[in-house]
């Protein structure tokens, strides 16, 4: 277990805090929350490359719904020829189905990381900065002077929860009860649509009232970019495959 934590600070946590020690030290005003979001940023375009292909796996998935209720409807008795032709139709459009639990996989360390940095507040701890790193001499802890990030509030996790609401409505949009779709699963899977359209912002504001203000407007620039993203890339994948309710996918290598 000591292994697995000197990795995980050695990997994630110590570049993430000595990263915003430099960025407070370096800003103009040493501001802490500025550097809060330019830090988150600056992660979200590392692992970019990983998130991207996520978010356009799921477009392509959701632009595929009829051809995929068509093959559940035609081989509704046998599971496995309704996998095989699932597959086949995910291999047909290059799509990569785990793609989307890779890339959380790939965020769950990253996240916790910029989460235990930004607990630490104004504090930073100089067994875990680099020799060339000094912890700033002045760290200004509202942000434009208004916003205390190391204290609670309600502003900072009530916009946390909105943009989270928003980001999952793009991400997850609802799902159509269609004709003789009632078993289990599905009626799970329209279940767990609405949790996490709908649970989710409230958890991260009941979470955010918990917390300092640094943590809520982490989360709030990570909403806020996934849906700028995602708004970017629903565009482009409308250009290629046309509107959703008008064309299927029609190229079978299309990249958004």
């Amino acid at each position: 277990m000591g292994g697995m934590s000197y990795l995980y600070n050695l990997i994630f946590f110590e570049p993430l805090l000595n990263g915003l020690a430099l960025l407070i030290k370096y800003l103009p005003l040493h501001d802490m929350g500025l550097a809060i979001i330019i830090l988150t940023v600056a992660v979200r375009f590392i692992i970019f490359p990983f998130t991207h292909k996520s978010t356009v796996t799921q477009i392509k998935m959701k632009k595929l719904e009829p051809e995929l209720r068509e093959i559940k409807n035609t081989h509704k008795d046998d599971s496995q020829a309704q996998a095989k032709k699932t597959m086949e139709l995910y291999k047909r459009h290059g799509i990569n189905p785990v793609a989307g639990i890779l890339t959380l996989f790939i965020q769950i360390p990253i996240i916790f990381a910029l989460y235990k940095v930004f607990l630490g507040g104004a504090a930073f701890d100089p067994a875990h900065l680099y020799s060339f790193v000094t912890a700033p001499e002045f760290v200004s802890v509202k942000f434009f002077g208004l916003l205390d990030m190391t204290q609670k509030s309600y502003i900072m996790p009530v916009l946390a929860a909105l943009t989270q609401f928003y980001q999952m409505k793009l991400a997850l949009p609802p799902i159509k009860k269609q004709a003789g779709e009632n078993s289990f699963k599905d009626n799970l899977a329209r279940s767990m649509n609405i949790q996490m359209r709908y649970v989710m912002p409230f958890f991260i504001f009941f979470i955010g009232l918990k917390l300092s203000s640094g943590i809520a407007l982490y989360w709030t620039t990570m909403n806020i970019f996934a849906i700028v993203h995602e708004a970017i890339v629903r565009r482009k994948a409308e250009k290629i495959y046309g509107e959703p309710n008008k064309n299927n996918i029609s190229s079978s290598r299309g990249t958004a």
